[in-house]
Protein backbone atom coordinates (compact mmCIF):
# COMPACT_ATOMS: atom_id res chain seq x y z
CA UNK A 1 0.00 0.00 0.00
CA UNK A 2 1.35 3.42 -0.94
CA UNK A 3 -0.92 5.50 1.29
CA UNK A 4 1.77 6.37 3.81
CA UNK A 5 4.35 6.99 1.13
CA UNK A 6 2.08 9.40 -0.73
CA UNK A 7 1.14 11.33 2.38
CA UNK A 8 4.73 11.75 3.48
CA UNK A 9 5.84 12.70 -0.02
CA UNK A 10 3.31 15.55 0.08
CA UNK A 11 4.51 16.40 3.57
CA UNK A 12 8.10 16.28 2.40
CA UNK A 13 7.49 18.63 -0.52
CA UNK A 14 5.55 21.15 1.49
CA UNK A 15 7.37 21.15 4.79
CA UNK A 16 10.97 21.26 3.61
CA UNK A 17 10.34 23.08 0.33
CA UNK A 18 11.90 20.45 -1.90
CA UNK A 19 12.43 21.33 -5.53
CA UNK A 20 10.01 19.69 -8.01
CA UNK A 21 12.65 17.41 -9.52
CA UNK A 22 13.59 15.79 -6.21
CA UNK A 23 11.15 13.11 -5.05
CA UNK A 24 12.03 10.44 -2.51
CA UNK A 25 10.23 7.70 -0.62
CA UNK A 26 10.56 7.24 3.12
CA UNK A 27 10.94 3.96 4.95
CA UNK A 28 11.98 4.23 8.58
CA UNK A 29 14.15 7.29 7.85
CA UNK A 30 16.14 5.24 5.37
CA UNK A 31 15.79 6.79 1.94
CA UNK A 32 15.38 3.88 -0.46
CA UNK A 33 15.03 5.98 -3.58
CA UNK A 34 17.12 8.12 -5.86
CA UNK A 35 19.75 9.76 -3.69
CA UNK A 36 20.78 13.25 -4.64
CA UNK A 37 24.17 14.02 -3.02
CA UNK A 38 23.39 17.73 -3.27
CA UNK A 39 20.17 17.46 -1.21
CA UNK A 40 20.28 15.29 1.89
CA UNK A 41 17.18 16.07 3.91
CA UNK A 42 16.46 14.39 7.26
CA UNK A 43 12.87 13.18 7.56
CA UNK A 44 10.85 12.00 10.56
CA UNK A 45 7.34 10.97 11.49
CA UNK A 46 4.88 13.52 12.98
CA UNK A 47 6.85 16.62 11.90
CA UNK A 48 3.94 18.82 13.07
CA UNK A 49 5.44 18.64 16.58
CA UNK A 50 8.12 21.10 15.45
CA UNK A 51 5.86 23.51 13.58
CA UNK A 52 5.91 26.99 15.16
CA UNK A 53 2.36 27.07 16.57
CA UNK A 54 1.81 30.66 17.71
CA UNK A 55 1.86 34.05 16.02
CA UNK A 56 4.31 35.86 18.27
CA UNK A 57 7.29 33.58 17.77
CA UNK A 58 6.48 32.65 14.17
CA UNK A 59 6.52 36.38 13.37
CA UNK A 60 10.06 36.52 14.79
CA UNK A 61 11.54 33.93 12.44
CA UNK A 62 10.56 30.94 14.63
CA UNK A 63 12.71 31.94 17.61
CA UNK A 64 11.51 31.28 21.13
CA UNK A 65 13.82 29.29 23.40
CA UNK A 66 15.02 32.40 25.29
CA UNK A 67 12.34 35.05 24.68
CA UNK A 68 10.28 36.34 27.61
CA UNK A 69 7.81 33.71 28.83
CA UNK A 70 4.19 33.60 27.72
CA UNK A 71 1.35 31.08 27.44
CA UNK A 72 3.09 29.32 24.52
CA UNK A 73 6.32 28.63 26.42
CA UNK A 74 5.57 24.90 26.63
CA UNK A 75 6.39 24.52 22.93
CA UNK A 76 9.58 26.58 22.91
CA UNK A 77 11.11 25.95 26.33
CA UNK A 78 9.18 24.50 29.26
CA UNK A 79 11.59 26.08 31.74
CA UNK A 80 10.37 29.59 30.90
CA UNK A 81 6.98 29.07 32.58
CA UNK A 82 8.50 29.44 36.05
CA UNK A 83 9.31 33.09 35.24
CA UNK A 84 5.91 34.07 33.86
CA UNK A 85 4.39 37.13 35.57
CA UNK A 86 0.66 36.32 35.39
CA UNK A 87 -1.07 33.90 37.73
CA UNK A 88 -2.77 31.90 34.97
CA UNK A 89 -3.73 32.13 31.31
CA UNK A 90 -4.30 30.38 28.01
CA UNK A 91 -3.67 30.82 24.29
CA UNK A 92 -5.43 29.52 21.19
CA UNK A 93 -3.63 29.55 17.82
CA UNK A 94 -4.85 28.64 14.35
CA UNK A 95 -3.08 28.48 11.00
CA UNK A 96 -4.42 27.38 7.60
CA UNK A 97 -1.63 25.10 6.36
CA UNK A 98 -0.48 24.62 2.75
CA UNK A 99 -3.44 26.64 1.49
CA UNK A 100 -2.03 26.64 -2.05
CA UNK A 101 -2.10 22.84 -2.17
CA UNK A 102 -4.85 21.69 0.19
CA UNK A 103 -7.88 23.88 0.97
CA UNK A 104 -8.83 22.24 4.29
CA UNK A 105 -5.53 21.62 6.09
CA UNK A 106 -4.80 23.44 9.37
CA UNK A 107 -2.54 23.53 12.45
CA UNK A 108 -4.25 24.21 15.80
CA UNK A 109 -2.68 24.77 19.21
CA UNK A 110 -4.40 25.25 22.59
CA UNK A 111 -2.29 25.80 25.69
CA UNK A 112 -2.79 27.01 29.25
CA UNK A 113 -0.77 27.48 32.43
CA UNK A 114 -1.23 28.08 36.18
CA UNK A 115 1.29 29.24 38.74
CA UNK A 116 1.64 26.90 41.71
CA UNK A 117 3.66 29.30 43.86
CA UNK A 118 6.39 31.90 43.42
CA UNK A 119 8.90 29.38 42.09
CA UNK A 120 6.90 26.90 40.02
CA UNK A 121 4.13 26.59 37.43
CA UNK A 122 2.46 23.90 35.36
CA UNK A 123 0.81 23.90 31.95
CA UNK A 124 -1.28 21.81 29.56
CA UNK A 125 -1.32 21.88 25.77
CA UNK A 126 -3.13 20.29 22.85
CA UNK A 127 -1.81 20.18 19.26
CA UNK A 128 -4.10 19.13 16.44
CA UNK A 129 -2.95 18.83 12.84
CA UNK A 130 -5.80 18.36 10.39
CA UNK A 131 -4.52 17.26 6.96
CA UNK A 132 -7.87 17.60 5.17
CA UNK A 133 -9.80 15.02 3.20
CA UNK A 134 -7.93 12.78 0.72
CA UNK A 135 -8.87 9.84 -1.47
CA UNK A 136 -7.02 6.62 -0.63
CA UNK A 137 -6.07 4.08 -3.31
CA UNK A 138 -4.42 0.68 -3.36
CA UNK A 139 -1.30 -0.39 -5.28
CA UNK A 140 -3.32 -0.61 -8.52
CA UNK A 141 -4.84 2.84 -8.15
CA UNK A 142 -8.29 1.54 -7.23
CA UNK A 143 -10.15 3.88 -4.84
CA UNK A 144 -10.51 2.74 -1.24
CA UNK A 145 -12.61 5.69 -0.08
CA UNK A 146 -12.05 9.11 1.43
CA UNK A 147 -10.21 9.66 4.68
CA UNK A 148 -9.18 12.60 6.88
CA UNK A 149 -5.59 12.10 8.16
CA UNK A 150 -4.93 13.86 11.45
CA UNK A 151 -2.29 14.04 14.17
CA UNK A 152 -2.92 14.86 17.84
CA UNK A 153 -0.56 15.47 20.75
CA UNK A 154 -1.67 16.12 24.33
CA UNK A 155 0.93 17.18 26.90
CA UNK A 156 1.65 18.54 30.35
CA UNK A 157 4.48 20.77 31.58
CA UNK A 158 6.12 21.46 34.95
CA UNK A 159 8.59 24.30 35.44
CA UNK A 160 10.51 25.31 38.57
CA UNK A 161 13.05 27.98 39.49
CA UNK A 162 16.35 26.65 40.78
CA UNK A 163 17.50 30.15 41.73
CA UNK A 164 16.47 33.75 41.14
CA UNK A 165 17.92 33.52 37.63
CA UNK A 166 17.75 29.87 36.57
CA UNK A 167 14.89 27.46 35.95
CA UNK A 168 14.32 23.91 34.73
CA UNK A 169 11.29 22.56 32.91
CA UNK A 170 10.01 19.21 31.67
CA UNK A 171 7.12 18.30 29.40
CA UNK A 172 5.56 14.96 28.53
CA UNK A 173 3.01 14.26 25.79
CA UNK A 174 0.98 11.51 24.22
CA UNK A 175 1.14 11.37 20.40
CA UNK A 176 -1.48 9.82 18.13
CA UNK A 177 -0.96 9.90 14.34
CA UNK A 178 -3.72 8.54 12.11
CA UNK A 179 -2.65 8.74 8.46
CA UNK A 180 -4.84 6.11 6.82
CA UNK A 181 -7.12 4.52 9.41
CA UNK A 182 -7.11 0.70 9.44
CA UNK A 183 -7.25 0.07 5.70
CA UNK A 184 -5.37 -3.03 4.54
CA UNK A 185 -3.65 -3.55 1.22
CA UNK A 186 -4.19 -6.48 -1.13
CA UNK A 187 -1.00 -8.05 0.23
CA UNK A 188 -2.44 -8.12 3.73
CA UNK A 189 -0.27 -5.32 5.18
CA UNK A 190 -2.57 -3.55 7.61
CA UNK A 191 -2.10 0.16 8.22
CA UNK A 192 -2.94 1.46 11.68
CA UNK A 193 -2.56 4.71 13.63
CA UNK A 194 0.87 5.38 15.07
CA UNK A 195 1.15 5.94 18.83
CA UNK A 196 4.09 7.19 20.87
CA UNK A 197 5.08 9.46 23.76
CA UNK A 198 7.54 12.34 23.86
CA UNK A 199 9.43 14.29 26.50
CA UNK A 200 10.97 17.78 26.53
CA UNK A 201 13.72 19.03 28.84
CA UNK A 202 14.48 22.75 29.02
CA UNK A 203 16.78 25.17 30.85
CA UNK A 204 16.25 28.93 31.03
CA UNK A 205 18.38 31.69 32.55
CA UNK A 206 17.73 35.43 32.77
CA UNK A 207 19.63 38.28 34.35
CA UNK A 208 19.92 42.06 34.16
CA UNK A 209 22.81 43.63 32.27
CA UNK A 210 23.70 47.23 31.51
CA UNK A 211 23.25 48.37 27.90
CA UNK A 212 24.00 52.04 27.22
CA UNK A 213 23.47 52.79 30.89
CA UNK A 214 20.08 51.07 31.03
CA UNK A 215 19.14 47.80 32.70
CA UNK A 216 18.37 45.29 29.94
CA UNK A 217 17.13 41.73 30.35
CA UNK A 218 19.53 39.17 28.91
CA UNK A 219 18.42 35.55 28.72
CA UNK A 220 19.55 32.26 27.26
CA UNK A 221 17.96 28.86 27.03
CA UNK A 222 18.27 25.36 25.66
CA UNK A 223 15.62 22.77 24.99
CA UNK A 224 15.59 19.14 23.86
CA UNK A 225 12.13 18.26 22.59
CA UNK A 226 10.24 15.18 21.41
CA UNK A 227 12.49 12.62 23.06
CA UNK A 228 10.64 9.35 22.76
CA UNK A 229 10.37 5.88 21.24
CA UNK A 230 10.04 5.41 17.50
CA UNK A 231 6.59 5.23 15.95
CA UNK A 232 5.18 2.65 13.53
CA UNK A 233 2.16 2.57 11.21
CA UNK A 234 2.13 -1.13 10.31
CA UNK A 235 4.75 -3.43 11.87
CA UNK A 236 7.41 -3.49 14.56
CA UNK A 237 10.08 -3.76 11.86
CA UNK A 238 9.02 -0.48 10.20
CA UNK A 239 9.83 2.29 12.68
CA UNK A 240 10.23 6.04 12.28
CA UNK A 241 12.00 8.49 14.57
CA UNK A 242 10.12 11.30 16.28
CA UNK A 243 11.38 14.80 15.33
CA UNK A 244 13.71 15.04 18.34
CA UNK A 245 15.15 18.54 18.26
CA UNK A 246 17.92 20.42 20.07
CA UNK A 247 17.38 24.19 20.35
CA UNK A 248 19.86 26.69 21.80
CA UNK A 249 19.37 30.44 21.83
CA UNK A 250 19.63 33.82 23.49
CA UNK A 251 17.62 37.04 23.69
CA UNK A 252 18.22 40.62 24.81
CA UNK A 253 15.34 42.92 25.80
CA UNK A 254 16.43 46.56 25.87
CA UNK A 255 14.26 49.33 27.39
CA UNK A 256 14.34 52.44 25.21
CA UNK A 257 12.36 54.44 27.80
CA UNK A 258 9.56 53.78 30.29
CA UNK A 259 7.16 52.64 27.56
CA UNK A 260 9.20 51.36 24.61
CA UNK A 261 11.19 48.11 24.52
CA UNK A 262 13.00 46.25 21.77
CA UNK A 263 14.05 42.59 21.87
CA UNK A 264 16.62 40.79 19.73
CA UNK A 265 16.57 36.97 19.71
CA UNK A 266 18.71 34.28 18.07
CA UNK A 267 18.08 30.51 17.98
CA UNK A 268 20.04 27.54 16.61
CA UNK A 269 18.24 24.24 15.90
CA UNK A 270 19.40 20.77 15.00
CA UNK A 271 17.39 17.59 14.59
CA UNK A 272 18.73 14.82 16.83
CA UNK A 273 17.86 12.25 14.18
CA UNK A 274 20.30 10.10 12.14
CA UNK A 275 21.50 11.57 8.86
CA UNK A 276 20.61 9.37 5.85
CA UNK A 277 23.76 7.47 4.79
CA UNK A 278 25.03 6.95 1.27
CA UNK A 279 24.30 3.44 0.04
CA UNK A 280 26.44 1.29 -2.20
CA UNK A 281 24.92 0.75 -5.65
CA UNK A 282 25.64 -1.66 -8.47
CA UNK A 283 26.16 -0.84 -12.14
CA UNK A 284 22.37 -0.63 -12.64
CA UNK A 285 21.98 1.92 -9.88
CA UNK A 286 20.30 -0.52 -7.51
CA UNK A 287 21.19 -0.60 -3.83
CA UNK A 288 23.57 -3.46 -2.92
CA UNK A 289 22.36 -5.59 -0.01
CA UNK A 290 24.37 -7.67 2.43
CA UNK A 291 23.96 -11.35 1.45
CA UNK A 292 23.65 -12.42 5.12
CA UNK A 293 21.40 -9.75 6.68
CA UNK A 294 19.76 -8.55 3.46
CA UNK A 295 20.25 -5.00 4.72
CA UNK A 296 21.44 -2.19 2.41
CA UNK A 297 25.20 -1.88 2.21
CA UNK A 298 26.31 1.53 3.53
CA UNK A 299 29.03 3.31 1.58
CA UNK A 300 29.39 6.33 3.90
CA UNK A 301 27.65 7.24 7.16
CA UNK A 302 26.01 5.09 9.82
CA UNK A 303 23.02 2.77 10.02
CA UNK A 304 19.92 5.00 10.45
CA UNK A 305 17.84 2.24 12.09
CA UNK A 306 19.91 2.09 15.28
CA UNK A 307 18.30 2.41 18.76
CA UNK A 308 16.86 5.66 20.09
CA UNK A 309 19.69 6.97 22.30
CA UNK A 310 22.35 5.91 19.82
CA UNK A 311 20.46 7.67 17.04
CA UNK A 312 19.92 10.84 19.09
CA UNK A 313 23.44 11.46 20.37
CA UNK A 314 25.11 9.85 17.38
CA UNK A 315 23.33 12.37 15.15
CA UNK A 316 26.00 14.95 16.01
CA UNK A 317 28.65 12.94 14.17
CA UNK A 318 27.06 10.56 11.66
CA UNK A 319 26.82 12.69 8.52
CA UNK A 320 28.57 11.10 5.51
CA UNK A 321 30.11 14.48 4.71
CA UNK A 322 31.72 14.81 8.12
CA UNK A 323 31.75 17.91 10.34
CA UNK A 324 30.99 20.22 7.42
CA UNK A 325 27.73 18.42 6.73
CA UNK A 326 26.88 18.40 10.44
CA UNK A 327 27.12 22.20 10.44
CA UNK A 328 24.82 22.32 7.43
CA UNK A 329 22.15 20.61 9.53
CA UNK A 330 21.97 23.56 11.94
CA UNK A 331 18.99 25.85 11.28
CA UNK A 332 19.26 29.53 12.25
CA UNK A 333 16.42 31.81 13.37
CA UNK A 334 16.67 35.52 14.13
CA UNK A 335 13.91 37.80 15.32
CA UNK A 336 13.18 41.34 16.52
CA UNK A 337 10.23 42.53 18.60
CA UNK A 338 9.26 46.14 19.34
CA UNK A 339 6.81 46.54 22.20
CA UNK A 340 4.97 49.66 23.38
CA UNK A 341 3.93 49.37 27.03
CA UNK A 342 2.53 45.88 26.48
CA UNK A 343 -0.27 47.33 24.36
CA UNK A 344 1.15 47.06 20.87
CA UNK A 345 3.96 45.05 19.27
CA UNK A 346 5.61 44.85 15.85
CA UNK A 347 7.76 41.82 14.98
CA UNK A 348 9.92 40.54 12.17
CA UNK A 349 12.45 37.77 11.64
CA UNK A 350 14.31 35.44 9.31
CA UNK A 351 14.69 31.65 9.16
CA UNK A 352 17.55 29.94 7.34
CA UNK A 353 18.16 26.29 6.46
CA UNK A 354 21.02 25.06 4.29
CA UNK A 355 19.93 24.24 0.69
CA UNK A 356 21.30 20.69 1.05
CA UNK A 357 19.13 20.09 4.10
CA UNK A 358 15.81 21.37 2.82
CA UNK A 359 16.52 24.95 1.81
CA UNK A 360 13.82 26.67 3.89
CA UNK A 361 14.56 30.38 3.80
CA UNK A 362 11.87 32.88 4.64
CA UNK A 363 11.14 36.25 6.19
CA UNK A 364 8.41 36.64 8.78
CA UNK A 365 6.47 39.58 10.14
CA UNK A 366 3.56 40.24 12.44
CA UNK A 367 1.80 42.50 14.91
CA UNK A 368 0.17 42.13 18.31
CA UNK A 369 -2.51 44.11 20.13
CA UNK A 370 -3.78 44.18 23.69
CA UNK A 371 -7.54 44.38 23.19
CA UNK A 372 -8.46 44.80 26.86
CA UNK A 373 -6.57 44.18 30.07
CA UNK A 374 -5.25 40.61 29.87
CA UNK A 375 -6.68 39.85 26.40
CA UNK A 376 -4.38 40.07 23.35
CA UNK A 377 -4.48 39.19 19.67
CA UNK A 378 -1.43 38.38 17.50
CA UNK A 379 -1.00 37.88 13.78
CA UNK A 380 1.94 36.66 11.70
CA UNK A 381 2.72 36.28 8.00
CA UNK A 382 5.38 34.22 6.20
CA UNK A 383 7.22 35.40 3.07
CA UNK A 384 9.53 32.78 1.46
CA UNK A 385 12.55 33.89 -0.55
CA UNK A 386 11.54 31.94 -3.64
CA UNK A 387 8.31 32.10 -5.57
CA UNK A 388 5.48 29.53 -5.57
CA UNK A 389 6.41 27.95 -2.24
CA UNK A 390 3.75 25.69 -0.69
CA UNK A 391 3.92 27.73 2.54
CA UNK A 392 3.81 31.14 0.84
CA UNK A 393 1.37 33.55 2.47
CA UNK A 394 0.99 31.33 5.52
CA UNK A 395 -0.97 33.11 8.26
CA UNK A 396 -1.08 32.39 11.97
CA UNK A 397 -3.64 33.83 14.35
CA UNK A 398 -3.36 33.70 18.16
CA UNK A 399 -5.68 34.82 20.93
CA UNK A 400 -4.34 34.87 24.49
CA UNK A 401 -5.81 35.72 27.88
CA UNK A 402 -3.73 36.19 31.04
CA UNK A 403 -5.02 36.69 34.58
CA UNK A 404 -2.91 38.41 37.22
CA UNK A 405 -3.44 38.19 40.95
Amino acid sequence: MKIRKLIYTLFFLATVFLEPHFVVAQNSVTLFGQQDPNRRVITTAVPFLNFAPDSRHSAMGDVGVATTPDANSAHWNAAKLAFIDSDMGFSLSYSPWLGRLVPDMSVNYLTGYKRIDNVSAFGLDLRYFDMGSIQLTNENGDPLGDFNPRDIAIGGTYSRKLSDNLSLGISARFIHSNLSGNISSAGGNESRPGVSVGTDIGVYHQSEVLVSGKEALWSWGLNMSNIGPKITYNSAEDLDYLPTNFRLGTALKIPMDNFNNITFALDFNKLMVPTPPLYERNANGQIVRDPVTNRPSILAGNDPTRPLLSGMFGSFGDAPGGFREELQEVMISFGVEYDYDGKFAVRTGYFYENPRKGGRRYFTMGVGFRIIEGLSFDFSYLVPQTQNHPLAETLRLSLAYNISK
